[in-house]
């Protein structure tokens, strides 16, 4: 049966699609947490705290390369969910095959790039000299199987834009299950496959990406999903100037959003990284927690932008409202629940990573001062949701650079240097709260709701009904 387009977010008690809608991405989010973390205990247990936090410097690399796509597929959701909600099939597909060109292309680049450069960024990162090698090898691996995990993410978020959340979590189960079963494997290797270390897991990590794309793109086919490209839609593969132009003013800033994010943890890191391996690695195990209590926040802000980005298409402005308020509301009891919960069990959860007596006391002061405070951050990621589906996004990205380059991250290392490692994590929750009430401002008093991603789209109508 094929699947055709259906603005299904637009009717219906907005509670219930939220719920139904962001469960299946707080599972998937959830799920390549739980990878992490898998893979994580491997490193951390098996192969040293070197190691382990030879993968904190790695990972923060792979954020900051997610983050350069972000903005152009968030930007590519909104504009698909706006065109959904405007039932206008033949834009949606201009914009897959528009920002479709875009990832493949930049997926390249920085694989070569990255290949070539992982010792000199790492280097640049001051990681660790005993941790630097085994860095180079797993984030070298990593850059190779990129435009999987690019292309990937891309479908992802497109699938999302129309409304389903459903199918792209059931292949990130693919994929999970497969890193999970290869990790070991290829890490200590059985039989005629070789031991290769903390390059195994890079590897598992690289196949078990492309597999699962594989298997997701053949699906898409099969069922002739309405956002596929026949050859009757070739000439949607280029560049279209209106498409393109939308993707760069809106994706860009949004883009640049999720770079200060990410750029500010690397600044972060890298201040831990002064501190020495075990601070590192106790840095990197909370890290691996809070990936956790941020869930909820993450899946019902996106869950949020799509049903409003609809909503805006098919003009039913109260309707994103309502959707704010329900959004928050979801946000605090999920976030709430799990931060009580790790709370509860702080010292066996840092464990799980840690067998160093030392890293797990520095972990479980890092989470006693900074868990709280993603309560605080589950609000502004739902409220900056809402906000971008119009296509405000220059605002969100100020709070954001305002927040954590003129905040977060000049308080740590101040705080660092006057007062030592225990003082750093304080900035977390400044950051938070200086993003809340800047968010929530702009939210009440701004002029969000006369943005619009397209200049001539059904949503400009909307607008000035809506005054």
């Amino acid at each position: 049966m094929a699947y055709q387009m259906n603005a299904s977010l637009t009717e219906g008690p907005i509670g219930k699609k939220l719920l139904l809608f962001a469960l299946p991405v707080l599972m998937g989010n959830v799920l390549q947490s739980l990878n992490g973390t898998i893979n994580a205990i491997w490193v951390g247990n098996f192969l040293g705290e070197s190691a382990f936090a030879a993968t904190s410097n790695a990972n923060n690399i792979m954020f900051f390369l997610l983050s350069l796509v972000f903005g152009i597929g968030m930007a590519s959701t909104i504009l698909i969910a706006q065109s959904v909600g405007a039932q206008d099939e033949v834009q949606a597909k201009r914009v897959v095959g528009t920002s479709g060109l875009f990832f493949v292309g930049l997926a390249l680049l920085i694989t070569i790039a990255g290949v070539l450069l992982s010792p000199v960024i790492l280097t640049g990162m001051h990681t660790p000299p005993d941790a630097l090698q085994f860095a180079t090898d797993y984030l070298r691996i990593i850059f190779i199987g990129l435009p999987f995990m690019y292309g990937y993410n891309f479908l992802m978020m497109i699938m999302r834009g129309a409304g389903d959340a459903k199918t792209p979590f059931y292949f990130l189960l693919i994929s999970t299950v497969l890193d999970i079963a290869l990790n070991p494997l290829l890490i200590f290797g059985l039989g005629p496959v070789p031991a290769l270390g903390i390059a195994g897991s890079a590897v598992a990590t690289v196949i078990a990406q492309f597999v699962s794309l594989a298997c997701l793109i053949v699906f898409l086919y099969r069922k002739k999903h309405f956002l596929r490209l026949t050859r009757a839609d070739l000439p949607y593969i280029r560049l279209d100037r209106m498409i393109i132009g939308s993707l760069v003013k809106k994706g860009l800033p949004m883009g640049l959003q999720m770079l200060i994010v990410s750029t500010s943890g690397l600044a972060f890191i890298n201040l831990v990284n002064s501190f020495g391996s075990v601070a590192t690695a106790a840095f990197g195990a909370a890290m691996q927690l809070s990936s956790y209590i941020q869930m909820p926040a993450m899946a019902i802000g996106g869950a949020v932008s799509t049903v409003a980005a609809q909503n805006v298409g098919a003009g039913k402005w109260d309707r994103v409202h309502k959707t704010t308020v329900m959004g928050i509301a979801i946000n605090l009891v999920m976030t709430g629940a799990l931060v009580g919960f790790i709370y509860l069990f702080n010292k066996q959860a840092l464990g799980l990573f840690l067998q160093d007596q030392a890293a797990i006391a520095i972990g479980m002061k890092i989470n006693s001062i900074t868990l709280w405070a993603f309560i605080l951050f589950g609000i502004t990621f739902v409220v900056s949701g809402v906000v971008r589906a119009t296509g405000a996004v220059i605002v969100p990205m100020v709070t954001t650079l305002l927040a954590l380059w003129c905040i977060r991250i000049p308080i740590a290392y101040w705080l660092g240097d006057q007062y030592g490692l225990d003082a750093i994590w304080w900035s977390f929750p400044i950051g938070f709260m200086v993003g809340i009430v800047l968010s929530i401002c702009y939210y009440v008093w701004g002029n969000w709701r006369s943005a619009r991603m397209l200049g001539d789209n059904k949503s400009q109508a909307a607008d000035k009904m809506t005054g």
